[in-house]
């Protein structure tokens, strides 16, 4: 018998259904089974940074359960996740089985130990099981070493700067971290620099000609372009913004002008392009397309990833790699060719190449172990309707790279008055629809008309819009465009993204705004001093340097204690200093309405439940209340008082009204 070890329960299932009537027991240890502990630093600086690890509290019966099975096999192979954190739960247990020789910063496997292997694989297929049992491999080392780096690394952030702002702020439930204070920070200056932009008014002029079936836009006169494009350098990266010159001073006598003015067709310009489908979905994609195309959050996307992964619907989802395998872009073109026919099916497979340094060519992108599979049909009832969403939108995207280009029709027309004016009108025309077929039918259906105009011919005046417009302000982040400039500044890695955000969050340093982050008050003023007192280490190249070094230790191409070392140093002679200065943080007060007991302003508070209303009239008026989320545009429909968002002692969310108790009104949801 072998034990095989994983660190899923579902994982175990999927295992042993997979290898019923085998030599194999498959085992969870339930993610990680030993950790530094939560109570202390557990970082010996003495001993070149060696972390403290003991056996996490409530997995003590695990591991006894575990070592128990150890003994009864003879053979153990670890089959937990591929990446670095998947690597360092394998070494964990093999630790606590004393399977390894654990002499910090190197360790090794005992020559006199049992059989110890380490089975590799990006979906848990039963072609896929069996291939890695017939090729295992050894612990991987340097990933290992990566992960225990990263994991110093932020416990000597942590537990150092943390116990500064508590300090500083008289709040002892505050935390700094080196990649969440970097995010919060993103978030923190995009909001300065929104308020820094000074909104401008300008008018856009559309002209509809015979009988609105052609609609144009103003863009010129006298051969002078109406519009500008100004591009404006932000914290992380450029924004460009367009507008035009017409104002409220001259767009009366344009719009005059338009109405009574005659036109023709002066050129037509026609252009076929061939629009070529998006690479699969990584780890980061994945997490933006589910935000855009099913409104999940990345946690939510991570977890319903994992579960797809997990029940061997789906290849590995922490990925950075846009290759596919041979298996399946052959099954697809199969696929395409007996479901859409052979016009829709390449002739040769189609490649991408990859751009993160880090990824890793041997892994593939996110796609579906069976290209068949329709989960319409799939019964178990851990499968929810979101999973189902999301295997979609995997599906769609993977066999949607291996369908032939789209051709579409671009027309440009220009047009022409006697008043010198010129207006310019656009269409497309879908000519084939190859990818987007799948990947987007709306706009193939919206697009399938040919424009039925001459050059030349003479369009009879409809009827004119004029928009008065403001210059927009570069965008707040949302769950995707956040993710996706963390990738582009290598501020963190995929797998982390989902925890990062979700902890600023918790932490109370952001809010959602709709569908945006917003700094709260705390979030910028704790941002404004960190970025300040520390900031090379908040800086976003040295965060991306910082990624690479952790790379390079993955690759083996650096030492674990060099790059510790490098960091320390400097980190800690500005902690010193900073712990020697006695200014305070002073946190930004948001006022929300007036005391109903004296009168004073009520002042947004923080403490480690969440927010709250205080009274700043304290300690003369201890007066306090719970925050509560206004529904904006929602009215009770018993007393006409503002709707509300609350929660049962289970956290689950219902909307109520803002008289209670005088008013009970309650719902699961709310009027659209």
């Amino acid at each position: 018998m072998a034990l095989i070890i994983v660190e899923s329960p579902t994982k175990a299932r999927t295992f042993n259904r997979i290898l019923k009537g085998k030599d194999y027991y498959v085992y969870a240890t339930m993610g990680h089974i030993r950790d530094l502990p939560g109570a202390s630093m557990a970082i010996d600086f003495k001993n070149h940074f060696a972390p403290q690890y003991q056996i996490i509290e409530n997995k003590k019966k695990v591991v006894a359960t575990l070592k128990d099975l150890a003994k009864k096999n003879k053979e153990i192979i670890f089959a937990t996740d591929l990446d670095r954190e998947g690597e360092s739960i394998s070494y964990h247990a093999a630790c606590i089985l004393g399977l390894i020789n654990e002499d910090w910063p190197e360790f090794s496997v005992k020559k006199k130990a049992k059989k110890l292997t380490r089975i590799v694989f990006h979906e848990i297929t039963s072609n896929a099981l069996e291939e890695a049992l017939k090729n295992p491999s050894e612990l991987r080392v340097d990933l290992i070493k990566a992960q225990q780096a990263r994991r110093i690394l932020d416990r000597i952030v942590g537990y150092e700067l943390s116990p500064l702002l508590w300090k500083k702020t008289g709040k002892n439930w505050l935390s700094a971290g080196r990649v969440q204070t970097v995010a919060l920070r993103l978030i923190v200056e995009r909001e300065k620099e929104i308020r820094k932009f000074a909104s401008e008014p300008y008018y856009q002029i559309y002209t509809l000609f015979n009988n609105s079936l052609l609609r144009a836009k103003l863009i010129e006169k006298d051969k002078i372009p109406y519009e500008q494009t100004i591009n404006i350098v932000l914290f992380a990266g450029k924004y460009q913004y367009s507008r035009t010159t017409i104002s409220e001073s001259n767009h009366v006598q344009i719009e005059t002008d338009l109405k009574t003015d005659s036109y023709k067709i002066s050129a037509i310009n026609k252009e076929t392009q061939m629009r070529y489908p998006p690479p699969p979905l990584t780890t980061s994609l994945l997490q933006q397309e589910g935000f855009y195309k099913c409104n999940f959050t990345s946690r939510t996307v991570m977890k319903l990833a994992q579960d797809l992964y997990e029940h061997g619907l789906i290849t590995y989802h922490r990925t950075d790699s846009f290759n596919l395998s041979t298996q399946f872009v052959f099954a697809a073109q199969r696929y395409i060719k007996s479901t859409y026919g052979e016009k829709y099916a390449l002739e040769k497979p189609r490649g991408y190449r990859t751009k993160s340094k880090s990824a890793q060519e041997a892994h593939e992108a996110i796609r579906p172990t069976k290209i068949e599979r329709e989960l319409s049909t799939v019964k178990d009832k851990s499968i929810t309707a979101n999973h189902k969403k999301l295997y979609q939108l995997i599906w769609n995207r993977a066999v949607a790279t291996q369908m032939k280009e789209a051709e579409v029709l671009y027309s440009k027309l220009l047009i022409d008055s006697d008043k010198k004016y010129c207006l310019l009108s656009e269409h497309q025309q879908v000519i084939f629809p190859g990818f987007l077929k799948i990947l987007n039918p709306e706009y193939v259906k919206m697009h399938t008309d040919a424009i039925q105009i001459n050059e030349g011919q003479s369009v009879a005046y409809s009827d004119l819009e004029s928009k008065l417009e403001q210059t927009k302000p570069p965008p707040r982040y949302n769950d995707a465009s956040l993710i996706k400039i963390m990738e582009e500044k290598s501020i963190g890695r995929p797998s982390t993204y989902a925890p990062i955000i979700g902890l600023i969050q918790t932490k109370g340093y952001v809010e959602k705004d709709g569908r945006y982050f917003k700094p709260t008050g705390l979030g910028e003023s704790i941002c404004n001093y960190l970025s300040s007192a520390f900031s090379e280490l908040f800086d976003i190249n040295f965060t991306a340097q910082m990624e690479d070094s952790l790379d390079e230790i993955a690759n083996g191409n650096q030492k674990l204690i060099e790059i510790l070392e490098k960091f320390y140093e400097p980190f800690n002679k500005t902690l010193t200093i900073q712990k020697a200065n006695t200014e305070v943080i002073k946190i930004v007060e948001e006022k929300h309405g007036d005391c109903d007991k004296c009168g004073k302003p009520m002042i947004q508070r923080f403490s480690r439940f969440g927010k709250f209303l205080a009274c700043s009239g304290y300690p003369k008026c201890k007066n306090i209340k719970a925050f509560l989320t206004v529904v904006v545009g929602q009215k009770c429909p018993d007393c006409g008082g503002d709707v509300v968002v609350r929660f049962t002692k289970s956290k689950r969310r219902f909307f109520g009204c803002s008289n209670y108790p005088k008013c009970k009104h309650s719902s699961w949801m709310i009027n659209k």
